[in-house]
């Protein structure tokens, strides 16, 4: 059931009011090995809507988004942009941590064009409750589940798209991919290609 368009004074507790129904979903198999759903969280009438892949480790564990490395990272490309997080909505693709064991270690897992399909219901709500001027796309994952569609990042990076919704869309890279990197070098210049993405976005909601 579609939820009600938000009001400025109303997006905060509806916000509120889909989170708590986002935590009983079990619309595709991922809840199960899961420790909770993790929804977005930060300003309800952000300018800007952070999206990324899914929960990690840490986050699955806390229940938030982006606390954990590849969030940290993220914060640091969003200082050196001289970006507030607080002003922020921050969100992922699909809500339930995905991975496989190793041992005592939970891996990451990348999530399917389908369990992106799925959840793309409940980012499609915080799309309309937030009402952002620019949605980020952070990695393949993001974009897919806000453009409805699978698109190779490197052929639309730093571009801005819209949505089938109406929403504009400016992909750039996960920063998990940036800890990929081997090498200083190669990491150290991933990050500032990174940050150079984020002035550029901000430079299109100024």
């Amino acid at each position: 059931m579609p939820v009600k368009k938000a009001t400025k004074t109303g997006a905060a507790a509806q916000i509120d009011g889909l989170r708590k129904r986002a935590a009983g979903c079990r619309d595709c198999p991922l809840w199960a090995n899961a420790t909770q759903t993790v929804f977005g969280a930060g300003d309800p009438h952000a300018r800007v809507m952070l999206v990324g892949e899914q929960p990690g480790d840490e986050e699955d564990k806390k229940g938030l988004p982006f606390v954990g490395p590849a969030g940290r990272l993220l914060d640091r490309g969003l200082e050196a942009a001289g970006v507030e997080r607080e002003g922020l909505y921050v969100t992922n693709a699909v809500k339930h941590f995905k991975f496989e064991r190793r041992g005592k270690r939970r891996l990451h897992k990348r999530p399917t064009n389908a369990e992106v399909d799925i959840c793309r219901w409940w980012l499609g709500q915080e799309l309309e409750l937030v009402h952002p001027s620019l949605a980020i796309a952070l990695g393949v994952s993001a974009l897919r589940g806000l453009m409805g569609k699978s698109m190779t990042l490197g052929s639309v990076r730093g571009q801005v798209l819209h949505s089938p919704e109406g929403v504009r869309v400016f992909p750039t890279i996960h920063p998990s991919a940036i800890l990929r990197q081997r090498g200083n070098e190669a990491r150290d210049q991933a990050f500032q290609d990174f940050v150079a993405d984020l002035v550029q976005a901000k430079r299109l909601v100024n």
